[in-house]
């Protein structure tokens, strides 16, 4: 009778052991397949520039990106195109309902507000261009992928020519305040640069 007892409790303690087991193994298998997004973000976001903005601004989107570079480049140009319109309104909100002032200054604000509103439009032609890839390595891909690796760039171009006029002729608080939006909406736009790239298959 003992030795069946002894027999009993063996069993019993193999079997909440292996109850453990399988449960600490859900466990980690859970943990690493919502982890999975994360550290795919954040692996992708160290091929750019500026990777600790590239994380904060997109980790929010890892549900919905999951591990797709397509989906993660599409975030990142719609975020940067959020944060250039943004910018934009800010700009011309320091010159709507004044008059026109003749000074080298008030040329650079119209400048950004210009160049500005020119990288917003780049920047949302460029989402829209992203649905229309198709398959990848197909001509198709390739045709539109060009599109938005040159509209990018200039939206790009466009920010760096408000900062330069800014450098070159602004001055005081309103350098500063529109310097802050827009240099944001570059480092952004320079990041989602880099995530399209690295869908292009000649690199």
């Amino acid at each position: 009778m003992e030795a069946i007892t002894s027999k009993s409790l063996s069993s019993l303690l193999l079997f909440f052991f292996l109850v453990l087991c399988f449960s600490a193994g859900t466990l980690t298998s859970a943990h690493s397949t919502s982890s999975a997004p994360d550290d795919f973000i954040q692996a992708s976001c160290g091929a750019t520039r500026y990777p600790a903005m590239c994380v904060e601004c997109l980790k929010s989107y890892a549900p919905t990106v999951g591990r797709s570079p397509r989906q993660l480049a599409v975030a990142a140009l719609a975020v940067t195109a959020d944060r250039a319109r943004s910018a934009s309104t800010f700009v011309s909100g320091l010159t709507s309902g004044t008059k026109p002032a003749r000074t080298r200054e008030a040329g650079a604000v119209q400048d950004c507000v210009e160049t500005v509103r020119d990288s917003v439009d780049r920047l949302r032609q460029s989402v829209r261009e992203m649905n229309r890839l198709g398959r990848a390595r197909s001509s198709r891909f390739t045709w539109h992928l060009d599109n938005v690796q040159t509209w990018v760039s200039a939206a790009l171009t466009d920010l760096s020519t408000c900062l330069d006029s800014l450098a070159q002729n602004g001055s005081g608080r309103v350098r500063a305040a529109i310097r802050n939006k827009v240099v944001e909406v570059s480092q952004l736009t320079s990041n989602a640069l880099a995530l399209v790239n690295r869908l292009d298959p000649r690199n």
